[in-house]
């Protein structure tokens, strides 16, 4: 079991692949649903040179929030600006900084967006005034109209959104071909082949960036992995992917997520999800410290790694054998912590799909995951999928 050789590897060309096995994870299918095509780039290159240009017309400071003077113009009824102390001239507040002024002072931001502005500004400064005095760290940007990004904590420890993406390019260059790593492919649910080579547009690119965060998924799925076989004797094969996230406005964490999967579908859906790992980094006072040394080089590894610790997990959970006998099978899941309907449901499933009952530890992952696919919340999927994840941990 390692990884295909370049000879028989199929650089080019759609290959079979198993989504009944692993699980789904519907995050950068929630990504591409919701992203307007204003937010979606075709190339890092193009990404980059958007979040790193905002990022130069920034600047940042920190004041006293009672400094800050609401107004509603006679020439523009319909909008709110404010007066910071330093500026030649009022600066619009965006939707975004606008809700975390209100959420500073305990203001309903969703109500005073209903007001005439002159009316919400009168509440604001009401707060404003009388909230008790705090600092507060404002991000403008200066682009013609000077406009007030973010106001957050004095200690909020940003990171720049184009640093993320020039962290991603070092590995993925232009995320379009031009290395490994790659905009996804495409799954056809017909033939059940996933084609990695699909022209990136608008409908299929996974770089999205707005006024307040950034979104990247890339794969590396010219590169299969062969990890075993599937029951008819075909290669069970899988990519190595990643995504990951940052708001330097505050809207979010940073976070990486890499793993490996089988293939990815037309509205950007994963399929056959193993091997899920996430990092988190809150923007904290060493935020920008711990993306230099944890986040950034944690990508970078895991982009150059050999796939070799992935397969011997893999190996070594079918390798071991837990039970022989359904008494065996039943107890096993049963010390796991799974109800006596969940133990029935598992071993049917494994049945069902593998043509035996279960034996080995991926036997049982594979049917504890098919479980989750049936759960309709959120919270018993992951709680099942940990399950598994955990017991193909004990297995290596």
């Amino acid at each position: 079991m390692n990884a295909l050789s370049p000879a028989s590897r199929p650089q080019a060309q759609p290959y079979r692949v198993d989504t009944s096995r692993g699980t789904n994870v519907s995050r950068v299918s929630s990504e591409w649903f919701n992203r307007p095509q204003d937010e979606r780039y075709l190339s890092l290159d193009d990404l980059y040179a958007s979040v790193r240009s905002r990022a130069e017309r920034a600047t940042t400071r920190i004041i006293e929030s009672r400094m800050v003077r609401v107004e509603a113009r006679s020439d523009e009824p319909e909008r709110l600006s404010l007066v910071v102390p330093g500026d030649s001239a009022p600066v619009a507040p965006t939707n975004w900084s606008f809700g975390q002024l209100c959420s500073l002072v305990g203001a309903p931001a969703s109500y005073l967006r209903q007001l005439p502005a002159a009316l919400a500004g009168i509440n604001l400064q009401h707060g404003l005034i009388r909230h008790p005095a705090e600092h507060v760290k404002l991000l403008q940007t200066h682009d013609g109209r000077a406009e007030l990004r973010a106001v957050t904590g004095p200690d909020y420890g940003r990171i720049w959104d184009h640093e993320l993406v020039a962290a991603v390019m070092k590995i993925a260059g232009n995320g379009t071909g031009d290395t490994r790593w790659k905009v996804p492919g495409v799954l056809d649910w017909g033939s059940m082949t996933y084609n990695p080579c699909v022209d990136v547009t608008s409908d299929t690119t996974t770089l999205y960036a707005s006024d307040r965060d950034v979104f990247l998924f890339l794969v590396d799925d010219l590169n299969p992995i062969e990890a075993g076989r599937l029951p008819n004797g075909e290669p069970d094969l899988y990519f190595r992917g990643f995504y990951c996230w940052n708001s330097e406005v505050g809207s979010k964490s940073l976070g990486i997520a890499t793993f490996y999967l089988r293939a990815v579908c037309q509205n950007r859906n994963l399929w056959g999800v193993e091997n899920f790992h996430e990092v988190n980094i809150r923007h904290s006072k060493f935020a920008a410290n711990r993306f230099a040394h944890e986040a950034a080089p944690a990508l970078a590894h895991f982009a150059d790694s050999s796939p070799r610790s992935f397969i011997h997990g893999i190996s070594a959970a079918r390798s071991a054998i837990v039970a022989r006998r359904d008494e065996d099978r039943e107890s096993f899941l049963r010390k796991e912590g799974f109800s006596k309907a969940e133990t029935a449901k598992v071993i049917a499933t494994v049945l069902a799909e593998e043509g035996h009952p279960p034996a080995s530890v991926y036997d049982f992952v594979q049917g504890i995951t098919a479980l989750a696919r049936s759960r309709p919340h959120q919270d018993g999927r992951l709680e099942l999928e940990g399950k598994a994840r955990k017991l193909i941990e004990r297995a290596r």
